[in-house]
């Protein structure tokens, strides 16, 4: 009989669609400190984050929300690159531009190599060997040896976001002013193709699938735009919150994220390279619009904090309240 009972169960659940998957807030941290902020970039084999703080920038354990240090000396911090191969961190310094490279140990600060106008987000391109700035008013991409010599500057025919590589010696980034992602050729420091975003206006954050060879924009008109990058096409698009400023994808669920200012967090599923549906919107917090993905662990992490009354325009928002400054860890369970 138990037999039998057991049997008829498990026939029962046959076809039946399993609880979805939901996202949620596991923890938070308070960091503290002054200062507003900007890109999150983590690093996974060691389980730290790099957060932008204005004149400076953070590492926090992933684990434990502590203050492991601080890589000083910054005027405008923005992003992050993390060169394993040398050991050195890169850290764009917008308001003098520059680029400050830094022990990965012991987070001091070795050397400043020069960029260009509004040196903003920063990432590391491991087929190449080389570091490349996305200079927003310059319009430019600063190239660097993870030694800390200056290879060139590329100019990009637009004003860039945040960018990334393709691990075959190409490297991406959108065009916000001109609504495009540029392809970059790491090796010969060329730009060798552009394609339009539309219908996905002003795209900022972006994200990389290499499997299956997509880009994800995440766009001020809120939109996701994927971008198929070996026919340079646009092949699918998904609604977004507003004010996106980051994005992710954890190709173990198959999830793509987008972190926006209206205090949430779009996840999307990817049904097939060109098939895609919104799962959920989390809702996050006040201007949580800068988002990093650890996949070892798949946790997305938020920065945010309280401010205080809004500008007399009405426009943007209050000044940082004084150690309000938080880290917000979301996971993923069952409802």
């Amino acid at each position: 009989m138990a037999r039998l009972l057991a049997v008829l169960i498990v026939g029962t659940m046959v076809g039946v669609p399993q609880p979805a998957a939901t996202y949620r807030i596991t923890r938070t941290y308070t960091l503290g400190g002054d200062g507003s902020w900007d890109y999150i970039v983590p690093d996974p084999p060691n389980h730290r984050l790099f957060i932008g703080r204005q004149n400076r920038v953070m590492v926090v354990d992933e684990n434990t929300g502590k203050l492991l240090g601080e890589v000083t000396g910054i005027q405008g911090a923005h992003g992050t690159a993390i060169a394993t191969s040398s050991g050195h961190g890169f850290a764009t310094s917008g308001n003098d531009k520059s680029v400050v490279m830094f022990d990965l140990t012991t987070f001091n600060t070795l050397g400043r190599i020069p960029a260009a106008e509004d040196a903003d987000a920063i990432i590391y391109d491991a087929a190449s060997n080389r570091v490349f700035t996305f200079n927003g008013d310059a319009h430019s991409s600063t190239v660097i040896d993870p030694a800390g010599t200056l290879v060139t500057n590329i100019a990009l025919g637009g004003k860039p976001e945040y960018g990334a590589p393709a691990g075959d010696g190409k490297v991406y980034a959108n065009l916000t002013d001109t609504s495009e992602v540029v392809e970059i050729d790491a090796k010969n420091v060329t730009v060798v193709r552009r394609w339009p975003t539309a219908p996905c206006r002003q795209p900022v954050a972006m994200a990389i699938d290499t499997a299956h060879h997509r880009l994800f924009s995440g766009c001020r008109s809120g939109v996701l735009a994927v971008s198929d990058y070996q026919t340079g096409k646009v092949t699918a698009t998904a609604p977004i919150g507003t004010g996106v400023d980051g994005c992710g994808y954890d190709s173990a669920s198959s999830d793509v994220f987008a972190s926006n200012a209206d205090g949430t967090l779009t996840v999307i599923h990817q049904d097939s390279p060109d098939q895609y549906h919104v799962v959920e919107s989390v809702q996050t917090a006040p201007f949580a619009r800068n988002m990093g993905l650890d996949p070892t662990n798949h946790r997305v992490f938020l920065v945010s904090a309280k401010f205080g009354p809004t500008p007399p325009n009405g426009r943007g928002r209050g000044p940082v309240l004084p150690d309000s400054f938080t880290l917000l860890v979301v996971e993923r369970g069952n409802r």
